[in-house]
């Protein structure tokens, strides 16, 4: 039986198929992207030293190259994650995920946060801009305010987790953030997003994107539970 709301390629394409495992060796990025080309995902999102490999991988198909910038602790300069942001634009990248720098977050420093957005989002000139502002160490109101700063800075979409952090995404927070930016602003989950349940839960929450190592399984199962 057809799933009621989504068909398989809406589903895949709601993913960023997740390549950022420390350890993994340019043969797993390669597989990683022909898993992300035969289920014609969204994009992969790759280390930055990875951004041109994958770009060349990826050319001429409907899989985009995203990357991570300030990760995944987001502590960097903002000096920095602006020529991050520049070099990962010039290997190939169209995507960039940025660490919000939650220090500041947490000292209430609203303006300086909003500001590096805004930075960041000049240098991906044009590329689309995910800022993942890492929920586990935000309160609610902290998450609805960064919500807020990302709005302001002109990023693309607020993304609750790194994936290196103590928990991930929870749907109670993704529901949250959702509410709390305007029509202009996409969400996506990230970090524990294993299932296929819980990426269809997201997706009815409003996530436009998840990132996702378990790619191939949930989409397998999907097509079993309810075919094309």
């Amino acid at each position: 039986m057809a799933h009621p709301k989504y068909t398989l390629a809406q589903v895949a394409k709601t993913i960023d198929h997740a390549l950022l495992r420390p350890d993994m060796s340019r043969d797993e990025v390669a597989e990683g992207c022909a898993v992300a080309l035969k289920y014609d995902v969204a994009s992969v999102c790759c280390k930055p030293a990875d951004v041109a490999f994958c770009a060349d991988i990826l050319r001429g198909s409907n899989v985009h190259v995203g990357t991570v910038v300030g990760f995944p602790h987001g502590n960097s300069a903002t000096s920095t994650k602006v020529f991050e942001t520049k070099q990962v634009v010039a290997d190939g990248a169209t995507e960039i995920d940025v660490v919000i720098n939650i220090g500041w977050m947490k000292s209430g420093m609203y303006d300086q946060v909003r500001d590096e957005i805004a930075a960041v989002v000049e240098a991906a000139q044009g590329n689309q801009v995910k800022v993942i502002l890492e929920n586990a160490y935000l309160t609610k109101e902290e998450i609805v305010k960064a919500c807020q700063l990302c709005e302001a800075g002109g990023a693309d979409y607020v993304k609750t987790s790194t994936g290196f952090a103590p928990t991930g995404a929870i749907l109670e927070d993704v529901q949250l953030m959702r509410a709390s930016v305007s029509s202009k602003v996409e969400v996506k989950s990230a970090g524990g997003v294993k299932s296929l349940d819980m990426l269809l839960s997201f997706m009815d929450a409003g996530v436009k994107r998840s990132g996702a190592s378990g790619t191939a399984a949930m989409l397998d199962e999907f097509k079993e539970r309810f075919g094309a």
